[in-house]
């Protein structure tokens, strides 16, 4: 039983502290150079930024 409640109260602080701008987003890192691509795999959006460092909000509606 204590399992089952350490695992609800562990569920419950993932939604409350994870980023909801990016929740959905799937950044995948195409190195080029000291830039990199990254391309979300969930909706397709790219950008470019530093290597190693995924982008820090979700691009899918700015086109």
């Amino acid at each position: 039983m204590l399992v089952i409640v350490g695992l609800v109260v562990a569920f419950i602080l993932i939604a409350v502290f994870s980023n909801r701008a990016t929740r959905n987003c799937r950044w995948r890192e195409y190195p080029q150079g000291d830039q990199s691509r990254w391309t979300c795999i969930h909706c397709g959006a790219e950008t470019r930024g530093p290597r190693g460092k995924t982008p820090q909000r979700c691009l899918r509606d700015t086109g």
